[in-house]
């Protein structure tokens, strides 16, 4: 699948042709527009004799709506070696609708000078008449100079109110004189698959332009960032949507268009928006604060796996693992552990991991909220008051593919060249264990805080090595059991094995005491 990028209009050649593709199929979309079902089947507006043949018209919707979508148009200064295509550069016109585009690619006039303006093009719409406007954080970053162009060809300067990276929002301020057409935030959560949206923006430049499509799919994470909870629609979006909204049929935004995939650069039918149910909460904080302030919760979370559910004696994968708790954070003193299985927080289910974080960041700072969760096996229920997510840091903290070491296990075992060949050492599902000495505390770089039986070596192919783990890791817990010789961990799989147990359940630390969980296989 191709990777989602995002869809400011930066100018070059590339976005001359795509505009010429994009502009190809517009006699074929059409005609196949006829064959449309109609989007709201009421009675012709008043005036008319007969209602138009074809679906119905979206015109008066569109009509009140298309005043408050704006074009975001930035400037930023970059260094330039001028190595531009120069002496092959194109003859164009004065005066072409595409000299911007070309006079960027090739560095302007001679590709010599060492500093260049580059400009690009994005989307937004105003909020309060008083001259809010949202967009997306990627249209405007690193700009010099942000102007906010209105569908009348007023030009007003923008001021930068505040951004949030990790949903990719920003909002700006114009002054203008007299107030400005404004729309409202709808309820995402309302909308379902297959409900009529329409996308107003600034694709390639070209303001002011109206698409129609439905909801493809819903709470779809495309992996840009850790609160992705994306509206998919086919609406054609295109570069330079970005920022702009994504009404419903009430003239309402539902969404924020932030990112499409496509192999080609221009629409497929597969675009992104962020929804409101999220952005409405971080719009209204970076207006009154300048900044989002995200409830935390202060704990390292990963999957619950198949293996890892069996592992812990669970019917099912459900909830986040709590695989560590960040020194400082609000429950670090001893609410949660590591090893607790969070299934609810604050009366909302958690059914997967990525669940809790968008939960804790919608809840206010300083709240107590109720976490259920599963503790060896038996429900719990825990009062937390959050603390508050800085701007910089991570969120809760989630790693669903701990990495592999590169490199190692290529050639059959790796072992310790500092083993003291006089201590007895046990080999168990492809992994050799020793105990955690100080020698070995060195020699593997071991934080002294970190206790338990220490892998020496691991053989290629074998479970352990499937499983990720490596030479200098620490197994600190098997089944919630401690263990600190090796022998531990063989009885304690023994044990395992004994209640019928397919899977091993593990608390691993890395040499800086971070812990993850495995479940390791051990019939």
């Amino acid at each position: 699948m191709a990777k989602p990028f995002r869809m400011s209009s930066r100018h070059s050649l590339a976005a001359v042709l795509a505009l010429t593709t994009a502009l190809a199929p517009v006699a074929s979309a059409v005609a196949q527009a006829q064959q449309r079902p109609a989007i709201n089947p009421a009675a012709p507006a008043a005036g008319n004799a007969q209602r138009q043949p074809g679906p119905a018209s979206v015109a008066d919707l569109a009509e009140g709506l298309l005043d408050a979508v704006v074009n975001i148009s930035t400037s930023q200064s970059v260094k330039s070696d001028g190595a531009g295509p120069g002496p092959q550069q194109p003859v164009v016109p004065k005066g072409s609708p595409f000299q911007e585009f070309f006079d960027d690619f090739f560095d302007g006039d001679g590709g010599n000078q060492s500093n260049r303006k580059v400009n690009s093009l994005g989307s937004g719409f105003v909020i309060d008449p008083s001259g809010y406007v949202v967009t997306n954080n990627h249209v405007i970053e690193g700009a010099d100079d942000i102007e906010v162009i209105f569908p009348n060809g007023n030009k007003l300067k923008a001021k930068l109110v505040g951004t949030d990276t990790k949903t990719d929002l920003s909002v700006l301020k114009v002054e203008p004189k007299t107030p400005l057409k404004a729309v409202k935030f709808g309820d995402s959560k309302k909308m379902r698959i297959g409900d009529w949206v329409m996308a107003i923006g600034n694709p390639f430049g070209l303001g002011g332009s109206v698409t129609v499509g439905i909801i493809s799919a819903r709470n779809r994470n495309i992996n840009a960032g850790p609160y992705d909870n994306f509206i998919q629609t086919d609406a054609a979006i295109n570069k330079g949507n970005s920022g702009g909204p994504l009404f419903n049929m009430y003239g309402e935004v539902i969404g924020i268009n932030t990112a499409i995939i496509s192999p080609s650069g221009g629409s497929i039918g597969i675009g992104f928006a962020v929804p409101t149910e999220l952005a409405q909460n971080i719009v209204q904080q970076l207006i009154e604060f300048g900044e989002t302030r995200r409830g935390w919760l202060g704990v390292r979370i990963q999957p619950v796996t198949d293996d890892v559910a069996e592992s812990l004696g669970l019917k099912e994968a459900r909830g986040a693992l709590v695989s560590g708790i960040i020194k400082g954070g609000p429950v670090d003193n001893g609410t949660i552990k590591a090893g607790d299985v969070i299934v609810t927080f604050d009366g909302k289910p958690v059914k997967e991991m990525r669940d809790l974080p968008l939960a804790v960041a919608e809840s206010p700072v300083g709240k107590e909220v109720n976490v259920e969760l599963l503790r060896n096996g038996k429900p719990q229920t825990v009062k937390v008051t959050l603390g508050r997510l800085e701007d910089g840091a991570d969120a809760e903290d989630g790693d669903d593919n701990p990495a592999l070491a590169e490199g190692e296990n290529k050639q059959g075992e790796n072992k310790d060249p500092a083993q003291p060949q006089q201590e007895a050492s046990t080999t168990l599902l492809g992994m050799t264990l020793s105990e955690l000495n100080e020698e070995r505390h060195k020699t593997f770089g071991i934080a002294d805080s970190v206790e338990g039986v220490v892998i020496t070596a691991v053989e290629a192919g074998s479970p352990a090595a499937e499983k990720g783990l490596k030479p200098g890791e620490v197994i600190v817990e098997v089944g919630q059991s401690f263990t600190a010789m090796p022998q531990d961990v063989v009885s304690r799989i023994d044990e395992l094995k004994g209640e019928g147990r397919r899977n091993a359940h593990m608390m691993v630390a890395g040499s800086d005491g971070q812990l993850r969980f495995v479940a390791i296989p051990i019939e």
